[in-house]
């Protein structure tokens, strides 16, 4: 009986031992009983309160503030209270948006901003460097080559022969010399020389006529035929800008076929014109082989590439020669009849029924 009492006694014991543990430590994880988190201090730092071009000077006007806990400043923005001494009067080196957070680097004296050159100089690639061509509607994807676009760039050349010590086109000329050399009496050259240049006989050759088995001398009928020969040299191209770039703050403006003298209409509605050139991003060694295409007559074609492609595809320049054997084009045989009427170009059908 006494040992029954004994084992309560220690049971009790324990119970109460173990709810004096459950008290405590519950009292410990109480929030009530912790002490309370200092309340960080805020600092205010500057903002753009609106927007900020490149190389404005910045006023009191276009800065607000935006409160910060202290220390995460990391030293390179700019405190509210000294604004005046470290900000205002300064010049943006980029655009700086409403609502962004003004740092060291953003900022700078107008020598340092002047070099930075316009804004959209920042859309170049360190290397790279940016140059205009002539487009059309035809050339430029119907303008869909728009800002940011990556194209591929084709040109077509015409060759002809040339003579390479004249640095003319063939056939040359002909002239008849006479009575050419130097006679024992007269030390002069004597030389009679007939009608030639322009406009006068050519340079022909001499050909076995296969009826009458004689030979004959033949020229040509016409000018030389220039051949035509298409490549594309660039790819993945990026567009800088479609249209003309904005002259200082203003747009540069239309033409709207008026006369700028005559009283304005109201009613009148300006149409913008289309857009005839376009700014590429190439190398400084494309940027000069696409000079010389130019002003050596070539032909420029822009395609439009896929948002997401940055593949590059080696392809055959095309030539007449190209085009018969890769796409199978026969060349017509000569039949003893033909259609009428007859056709020496081709042109569009005209619209049947008013359509």
């Amino acid at each position: 009986m006494r040992r029954g009492r004994i084992f309560i006694f220690l049971a009790l014991f324990f119970l109460l031992a173990l709810a004096g543990g459950f008290f405590f430590l519950r009292s410990q994880s109480n929030p009530s009983s912790q002490a309370v988190a200092p309340t960080p201090v805020l600092v205010d730092i500057v903002i753009a309160q609106q927007n900020i071009p490149l190389g404005a000077v910045i006023t009191d006007d276009a800065l607000g503030k935006i409160s910060l806990p202290e220390g995460t400043d990391f030293g390179v923005m700019f405190r509210y209270d000294q604004r005046e001494e470290q900000l205002v009067g300064k010049n943006a080196k980029y655009p700086i948006e409403q609502g962004v957070v003004i740092t060291q680097s953003m900022i700078g004296a107008p020598g340092e901003v002047a070099s930075s050159g316009p804004e959209w100089t920042g859309l170049i690639s360190p290397g790279m460097t940016a140059i205009s061509v002539p487009v059309s509607r035809l050339s430029s994807v119907a303008y869909g080559v728009a800002d940011g676009a990556h194209v591929n760039m084709i040109a077509c050349f015409l060759f002809v022969d040339i003579d390479a010590g004249f640095q003319s086109s063939l056939p040359n000329a002909i002239v008849s010399v006479a009575a050419a050399g130097y006679p024992i009496e007269s030390p002069n050259l004597t030389a009679t020389v007939g009608a030639g240049g322009e406009g006068g006989p050519v340079q022909g050759r001499i050909e076995l006529d296969p009826t009458l088995q004689q030979p004959i001398y033949v020229v040509p009928s016409e000018e030389q035929r220039p051949r035509t020969v298409c490549q594309t040299i660039f790819q993945d191209v990026v567009v800088l800008k479609l249209g003309n770039f904005p002259v200082g703050d203003e747009d540069v403006p239309v033409d709207t076929g008026t006369d700028p003298a005559a009283p304005e209409d109201p009613a009148a509605t300006q149409v913008p014109t289309a857009p005839d050139i376009v700014t590429l991003i190439v190398s400084p060694q494309d940027a000069t082989s696409l000079t010389y295409m130019l002003y050596s007559g070539a032909k420029i074609t822009l395609t439009l590439r896929g948002a997401n492609d940055s593949s590059r595809i080696e392809t055959e320049a095309a030539t007449l020669q190209f085009l018969l054997s890769q796409y199978a084009i026969p060349v017509p045989a000569k039949l003893p009849y033909s259609s009428e009427p007859r056709i020496d170009a081709l042109v569009e059908p005209p619209l049947l029924y008013g359509q």
